[in-house]
């Protein structure tokens, strides 16, 4: 017997068009446990994938907590996440700064780099390009950090891979806005 098919995801109905982008939404939320677990049951119960997620308390005396989520659909699917967001109850405000236009956005990765001779060479003068700082040296590898914008660092991942790229690990987005405004 088949089983029915499940119906499409808002996100995957999504993938085929062309007007599919990329947002960075931040969400102010009460510091308190399974939140974030509420959060990110609203994303995978309607099939919204979640590309970088950072979680940290922003406020210790308030008890409040910013979770960062870079997240990809059509602006009609990123504005019913919002407003799906909006009503779980601990949360205080989202915001989707990359409708605001002004923000930054960096990650944190360590990066694990095997080689010998040539390649070890070649390898340093690589990561002195990007700016990444070496944080741990053996004979026979190095880890790297490196800060910057996600591109920065896939760029300096798929760099690292001919030269013995062992295993990378991110941070995920951290993101604010510009200016005086508050989010």
């Amino acid at each position: 017997m088949n089983a029915p098919a499940s119906p499409p995801s808002p996100y995957s109905s999504a993938i085929g068009k062309s007007n599919v982008e990329s947002h960075t939404l931040s969400v102010l939320v009460d510091n308190e446990p399974g939140v974030l677990a509420r959060v990110v049951g609203l994303f995978s119960g309607r099939g919204y994938n979640i590309e970088s997620l950072t979680v940290a308390e922003v406020a210790h005396g308030e008890h409040l907590s910013r979770i960062t989520i870079v997240t990809t659909g059509t602006p009609e699917v990123i504005e019913q996440i919002s407003h799906q967001l909006e009503r779980i109850v601990p949360i205080h405000k989202v915001t989707d700064l990359t409708v605001g236009g002004k923000f930054i956005q960096r990650e944190l990765a360590m990066v694990k780099v095997a080689g010998k001779g040539e390649s070890r060479v070649e390898t340093l003068r690589l990561a002195e390009a990007f700016r990444a700082k070496v944080i741990d040296a053996t004979t026979e590898s190095f880890v790297f950090e490196l800060t910057g914008s996600t591109t920065k660092i896939d760029d300096f991942v798929e760099l690292m891979r001919p030269l013995g790229l062992v295993e990378v690990s991110r941070t995920g987005v951290a993101a604010i806005s510009r200016g005086p405004e508050r989010i």
